[in-house]
């Protein structure tokens, strides 16, 4: 082989390699910060992972919010009107935090079915709902129209 084309080859194999050992690393940093939305219907479902950072969403349950009086640990239920998932909060909620308003929670599911989260973001004002809450009820309310329909065609 021509020493100038041994020269090039070294030079393109060590840009590649470089080139892959950069795209390794990106990967690996995103993969950790990685969020994935989830509602209340696909947690009660079984399809969020356990233990996995993750971002749930829908509107505070009705009469479902416990507060401890001895510490800032909070307990209430997110539902989107078809499930509803338990979820565990230790801090100072947003201001605007309130039953029948909606919420995004990020955290981890835990074994037992409850959602244990890190951070509680509320909406800002009375027009405003997350983009991802917004698709989720959207979604439940259609499942719910679908298995209503469904009722009514097996009741004739």
């Amino acid at each position: 082989m021509h020493p100038i084309r041994k020269k090039r080859l070294t030079i393109v194999l060590f840009l590649l390699v470089g080139l892959a050992i950069a795209v390794g690393l990106t990967t690996y940093a995103l993969r950790q910060n990685i969020n994935l939305f989830y509602d209340p219907s696909q947690i009660s479902a079984g399809e969020a992972p356990v233990d996995v950072r993750i971002r749930a969403g829908g509107m505070v349950e009705e009469g479902s919010v416990l507060r401890d009086p001895d510490s800032l640990k909070v307990e209430f239920r997110v539902t989107d009107f078809s499930a509803s998932v338990p979820v565990v909060y230790e801090g100072i909620l947003p201001d605007l935090f309130a039953e029948g308003q909606g919420v995004v929670a990020m955290g981890r599911l835990n074994g037992e079915g409850r959602f244990v989260a890190d951070q509680v973001l509320a909406k800002h004002d009375e027009n405003y709902m997350p983009p991802e809450v917004a698709d989720a009820l959207a979604k439940a309310e259609q499942r719910q129209r679908a298995a209503d329909q469904a009722d009514e065609t097996t009741a004739y």
